[in-house]
């Protein structure tokens, strides 16, 4: 048996519904902007690093996108089709690039949201339409800008967005950032056709990855609904005894949480071509029926954040028994028992939130540090594990060049290093099963080991008190659907059951974003009410959240670790 410190990267990939059930237009573009970087530059690093190995979590909720995003920019290069149903992509792809002045402000708004320090002014052709909207809207002449610049800007936004990988290695992408300027209808429809055999080809190079062994690949409940919220509301007051919640529980939610659970499951067999030994509750967010219900549909194990397990012990670990949080769990029992591990906060919030401010080696060479010590910590332990569990996606663009770098030397400084190994969390299992039970598991999530982020104030207790209106409804009327309009409604319920909508309520939140999302969740619970040809209320005109705060990332992202200070 070795004696190595085992190290296991889980990558969460996650986007929310943005596509209309019936329409199928999507709102907002960030699946694909993440499928043709983020995605596609993970999965590469690890298909170039022969010793590299990690676990990605796909959630249904995004590879259906990936999908339908593949599959419409297949019929339109293929002439089956003559519109795209993402206002973005059919703008890049505007024959005459005579854009309207609606469509002219849509770009100046949308083609500047990626990091400028990092993808916008490394680029003196980008760096300068920059330049030339901020000095325009400043003198109030706008409209002086025109001719190339708006085909150029937008292309320039997809070039920004493209991975690093791809920008380095494809002739396409290569040949068009070195031009730099006056880009015509031939090259912007060669840019989209490098963007759908990127989005294309996500399912292929996983499944290919996973088969080989360099990854374990793990899915999410179809939807990423908060479960323990589903199944209890008063879970939230396990941690925060004065959460403002719904005078009633959530209609059939077990019944909904079971679904979301089994569709998760076919989803990811359809997709990927296996079946998962491994579930990333959406958010993290777990309870002890939750748990019951994942271990019964069959997952070997699961995870969630550090916090969860400093409540459940009732003691800060990293003070008292550090080497607790470095080992698998046992919860439950019998055929609804499941293994629980626990995301290390510190090593996590490292990578997501600081790194990217450090020059790579220091910031490898500091990671290996911390590596050191929790090894010290362990001494004596059989087989520690160190869970790094982080979002697979928001970060990068805050590091050089996506985080390719990092990531790169990362790997490979831990699987050189004679005391650590790469692993999985099915493979460490498969040698080093479970043995200590928790004996009670206070429910939580990987955000401060609590629920507060989705539940307990005004505005989230709003949005779920909206939701539940709606689920009556559904409930009245769903037997007395057409079979099209019917399985509609289910898709479209189960959108509106999805975590992001709460996670963006709250005045620490960017106004702009929590505008968005605001937006999109009344819109979807709208379409909902129209699917079942019942009146729409008129409190889903009225804004749930007005944000205005300064969160940090912009608030895609939290630090997992700020409860344990």
């Amino acid at each position: 048996m070795s004696n190595k410190l085992s190290i296991v990267f889980y990558w969460h990939m996650h986007q929310p519904f943005y596509r209309e059930a019936d329409t199928g237009r999507y709102h907002l573009p960030w699946v694909y902007l993440h499928a043709m970087k983020d995605y596609t530059d993970m999965a590469e690093i690890l298909n170039q690093l022969p010793e590299a190995r990690a676990v990605i979590n796909y959630v249904p909720s995004l590879t259906a996108q990936i999908e339908d995003y593949a599959s419409q920019l297949c019929d339109f290069l293929n002439g089956h089709s003559k519109q795209l149903a993402d206002p973005l992509l059919a703008l890049l792809i505007h024959e005459t690039g005579e854009y309207s002045k609606q469509e002219q402000e849509e770009l100046l708004k949308k083609c500047f949201r990626l990091n400028n320090e990092r993808n916008l002014h490394r680029y003196p052709a980008y760096s300068r339409l920059w330049s030339l909207s901020e000095h325009a809207q400043s003198h109030d002449a706008i409209e002086y800008l025109g001719g190339y610049y708006y085909t150029d800007l937008i292309t320039w936004y997809h070039l920004g967005w493209l991975a690093e990988t791809v920008r380095d290695r494809n002739f396409v992408a290569r040949r068009l950032i070195e031009k730099g300027c006056h880009f015509s209808y031939q090259d912007r429809r060669d840019l989209l056709t490098l963007i759908a055999s990127l989005l294309s080809e996500i399912p292929a190079t996983h499944r290919r990855l996973h088969q080989s062994g360099k990854i374990e690949l793990t899915t999410t409940p179809y939807a990423h609904p908060i479960m323990p919220l589903m199944l209890d509301f008063n879970t939230a007051r396990e941690t925060v005894s004065d959460a403002l919640l719904p005078e009633e529980q959530y209609p059939g939610g077990e019944e909904r949480a079971v679904e979301h659970i089994k569709l998760a499951l076919e989803s990811h067999q359809q997709c990927f071509g296996h079946k998962p030994l491994g579930v990333w509750p959406a958010e993290g967010a777990v309870s002890t029926a939750t748990l019951a219900l994942l271990g019964k549909a069959g997952f070997n194990w699961c995870a969630t954040g550090e916090s969860v397990l400093h409540h459940s012990l009732g003691y800060n670990l990293r003070e008292q028994h550090p080497q607790e949080l470095y080992q698998p769990w046992l919860i439950g029992e019998g055929d609804e028992q499941i293994t629980c591990f626990f995301r290390d906060d510190h090593l996590s919030d490292l990578i997501g939130f600081e790194y990217s401010k450090w020059a790579t080696h220091d910031a490898v060479n500091n990671f290996m540090h911390e590596l050191a010590e929790i090894k010290h910590r362990t001494q004596g332990t059989k087989q520690p594990i160190v869970p790094i569990i982080m979002d697979g996606e928001n970060a990068w663009e805050h590091f050089h060049a996506n985080g390719v770098p990092f990531l790169t030397e990362l790997y490979q400084a831990i699987a050189h290093h004679d005391d650590y190994e790469l692993s999985t969390f099915s493979d460490y299992l498969a040698v080093n099963p479970a043995k200590q039970t928790l004996k009670k598991l206070v429910s939580g999530s990987w955000v401060y080991g609590n629920l507060s982020t989705w539940i307990g104030d005004q505005a989230k207790t709003n949005a779920w008190e909206l939701l539940i209106a709606a689920k009556k409804v559904f409930d009245t009327r769903i037997e007395h659907l057409s079979p099209e309009a019917a399985t509609a409604a289910k898709e479209q319920l189960r959108i509106c059951e999805g975590s992001d909508w709460c996670w963006w309520f709250g005045d620490y939140n960017p106004s702009d974003a929590v505008r968005d999302f605001d937006s999109l969740y009344r819109q979807h619970l709208k379409k909902l009410y129209q699917l079942m040809d019942y009146n729409i209320p008129e409190t889903l005109n009225q804004a749930i959240s007005q944000g205005g705060g300064d969160a940090e990332g912009g608030g895609a992202m939290r630090r997992g670790g700020a409860g344990n200070e």
